[in-house]
């Protein structure tokens, strides 16, 4: 397996990053961009990063960094979909593999998606593609579940 992330030192200071952007966020929808843009700058081989808030029994479009992206999931639908209403983290090795898997940019082979909520309140998920199969390596998958767990802390209700 490969690691792309090699030092807890390294880790630490992304999270301090994060919390030092992320703390004074005036609003969500800044909260939300730019964590979609800090995780793209920071994390290698990726080729979406973004939010999906629920809406309506639907999760729609939030901030994001990539490709133009499917404007409203269905719950029923896809990984984000799935995550969603199993309020499950979901790593998805190898997106062929996962039946209803919607495809907005042909180039992902890999999907981390992680529910977020707060308070018993569902906000939505935060999505994460890569080109590359099987990309996130436990490392990364904890680092981007900690820095949902930021953006969560500081996301208004």
């Amino acid at each position: 397996m490969v690691y792309y992330l090699k030092e807890v030192r390294i880790i630490k200071q992304i999270l301090t990053a994060a919390k030092a952007l992320f703390e004074n966020a005036k609003q969500n929808i800044s909260l939300l961009a730019n964590a979609s843009a800090f995780i793209n700058q920071e994390i290698e081989k990726i080729n979406w990063v973004g939010f999906y808030l629920y809406l309506d029994d639907k999760l729609c479009l939030g901030p994001f960094q990539g490709k133009p992206a499917c404007e409203v999931i269905n719950l029923n639908e896809g990984v984000c979909g799935f995550a969603f209403k199993e309020q499950k983290l979901t790593n998805v090795p190898d997106v062929e593999q996962f039946e209803g898997h919607i495809a907005c940019d042909n180039a992902s082979k890999s999907e981390l998606v992680i529910p977020l909520t707060k308070d018993n309140f569902k906000i939505g998920v935060l999505d994460v593609d890569s080109p590359i199969l099987n990309r996130f390596d436990p490392k990364t998958v904890e680092l981007l579940k900690q820095i949902a767990e930021l953006v969560v802390k500081y996301y208004k209700l």
